[in-house]
């Protein structure tokens, strides 16, 4: 049943486009301390769990045995559904972009690295990077490549959606608490519009959305957001209206007392869907 729910919330983040997912941690006195698994028992923190299977899964095929490596915490991921994303590519592709993994090969000082792109040949990049480094890689003409291998460059993992809106993958971040899904976001300005959700929230169809560059949308779990905030001693604010700039319901008349998080998160990302196109401003 939990292998069923991660891979429903995996395949909504890529079927919707989802840049980044925070899993916060909702309560206080439980730490999240690094992301190294201890295995799935009662003991074990489910976030870092989640974290690593949807890390898991939305690596491609092709380089889950170099970054992933066996651990039981995974033992039943390589039965769930595949996201198939664009960056999951086949060894015969031919795509102006690959992901990679940098391999443990000897190379001149100054004259990059070697880099595991799932096809035929190794590609060597201008850079030079620590083995086992995940890398995004601009392949060059093949033109430019030799009898040994191809060429390329790496450049940073927006790089395909910046240049050709091409969806590449999302990035997984644990936070502390809700609080610090704000203070270590990755954004240079943070996120312009946020989004809070709650069954006493107002209508998405009556509200008018304003544009933006980085949208952060919560989900709670089965009693929602209030409880969270509430337990968040670093809030000086408690009413969540005014920690959000938009408090929706995003399935109003709702014929169950309780929705599901993975079901939560397809409702209210098919909600938003509109609303966030017709708004949202490229980098």
């Amino acid at each position: 049943k939990q292998w069923y729910q991660r891979r429903v919330r995996a395949r909504a983040l890529a079927i919707f486009n989802v840049d980044e997912v925070v899993i916060f941690n909702d309560r206080p006195g439980v730490k999240v301390k690094g992301t190294m698994f201890e295995g799935v028992t009662k003991k074990t923190n489910a976030n870092i769990v989640l974290a690593r299977i949807l890390q898991y899964l939305e690596t491609p095929q092709y380089l889950r045995k170099a970054l992933f490596p066996h651990h039981p915490d995974l033992k039943y991921a390589g039965l769930l559904n595949p996201l198939d994303c664009p960056h999951h590519m086949r060894a015969t592709e031919v795509a102006p972009f690959r992901e990679g993994v940098v391999v443990k090969r000897p190379v001149k000082k100054g004259k990059g690295s070697y880099v595991d792109c799932g096809i035929d040949k190794e590609v060597r990049i201008d850079k030079e990077l620590e083995p086992g480094t995940r890398v995004t890689v601009r392949m060059s003409p093949e033109s430019e490549s030799t009898v040994k291998h191809y060429k390329g460059v790496a450049v940073s993992p927006d790089t395909p959606r910046t240049e050709l809106g091409t969806y590449w993958g999302y990035r997984v971040r644990l936070a502390e608490s809700f609080s610090s899904v704000f203070t270590e976001c990755p954004y240079k300005d943070g996120y312009d519009l946020t989004i809070g959700t709650s069954d006493k929230g107002d209508l998405v169809e009556e509200t008018v959305f304003r544009h933006f560059r980085h949208v952060v949308v919560f989900l709670g779990g089965l009693q929602g957001l209030e409880p969270v905030i509430e337990a968040d001693e670093t809030l000086q604010e408690a009413d969540p209206r005014t920690l959000f700039d938009y408090y929706l319901n995003t399935c109003p008349n709702q014929g169950s007392r309780t929705i599901r998080t993975e079901e939560a998160l397809l409702i209210t990302l098919a909600s938003l869907r509109q609303p966030i196109a017709l708004n949202g401003m490229r980098d």
